[in-house]
């Protein structure tokens, strides 16, 4: 004869065992994958505008004005790609003006990326030239300044790519 009391609790501890692990199981995997997430944004970008001029950038719908010689800093940006112009004032008493670098392109923002937007000029035989350079700490190896000439070079150029790789 079967000693169906014996069965059933040999069953129910098997269920309960069963059980445990696996809510044991679901709730320590919870706990890895939420230990890879961050709950705050730290993704930023610093407008530095070394050039005579005021700066303007046209960023997320909105126009971030920096003066001459003043720094501004955009942060808690979400990961994305956001598209940006650039316009800019030009001294007085100038007779023309040009701009080297993209003053108008994409930003890829990933996680944990800061990027450094740098405005300089120069004003050479009347002409005012503006200047810009982006780089970022997502891609360490990829150049993105504007054409500068080098020491016994009359022109260096490079590949501007503000998209990734």
């Amino acid at each position: 004869m079967i000693n169906r009391t014996k069965f059933y609790n040999n069953n129910l501890k098997e269920s309960t065992m069963k059980t445990w692990l696996l809510s044991t199981g679901i709730m320590v995997l919870t706990a890895l994958l939420s230990m890879g997430c961050s709950s705050s944004i730290n993704n930023n970008i610093t407008i530095n505008n070394l050039s005579e001029g005021d700066v303007y950038v046209n960023f997320r719908g909105s126009v971030i004005d920096i003066a001459s010689g003043q720094t501004s800093v955009i942060s808690n940006i979400p990961k994305g790609s956001y598209t940006y112009s650039t316009t800019y004032n030009v001294p007085a008493g100038v007779s023309g003006s040009a701009t080297e670098g993209n003053m108008t392109g994409t930003l890829i923002v990933n996680a944990g990326t800061k990027i450094l937007i740098l405005y300089s000029s120069t004003l050479l035989g009347g002409t005012y030239t503006i200047s810009v350079s982006i780089s970022d700490s997502d891609n360490q190896t990829q150049t993105t300044s504007p054409n500068i000439a080098l020491p016994g070079q009359t022109e260096r150029k490079t590949n501007l790519n503000l998209t990734g790789p």
